[in-house]
């Protein structure tokens, strides 16, 4: 009886521990830049998240599309209600005007593990 007790208790400890997970949400997942000179060509903007899950939350990668594209992210545990940033450069020296958008992928310990942010703009050639 007791070994009956016990396995009961295991499983149901097991089970709250396995559903306790990090849950990730971004404040936006999308950034426009707008227009800005290549005299200036260098840009940045934050991406704010929040771990609405009930465990750390780790972000084990942030990969961008481009060499000319740079996150900066939060290397500590996010703690469940916690915020954290992804910092993003865009450095468009050298690159021809006009249009771009690119991408940044987020891999993390999250419910979902993978997310993709977005930035875009127009540079204007330097008359």
């Amino acid at each position: 009886m007791k070994k009956l007790i016990l396995m009961t208790l295991m499983l149901v400890c097991g089970i709250a521990f396995a559903s306790a997970q990090a849950d990730i949400k971004f404040d936006k997942l999308t950034h426009n830049f707008g227009s800005f000179s290549e005299k200036s060509p260098k840009v940045t903007c934050v991406f704010t998240f929040t771990n609405v899950g009930d465990k750390a939350l780790v972000i084990n990668q942030a990969v961008a599309s481009c060499g000319c594209t740079v996150p900066e992210y939060t290397k500590t545990p996010i703690q469940p209600g916690e915020s954290g940033e992804i910092k993003v450069t865009y450095n468009g020296a050298g690159k021809f005007p006009g249009h771009f958008k690119k991408s940044i992928t987020i891999r993390s310990n999250a419910k979902t593990e993978m997310v993709r942010l977005y930035i875009e703009g127009d540079m204007t050639e330097d008359k």
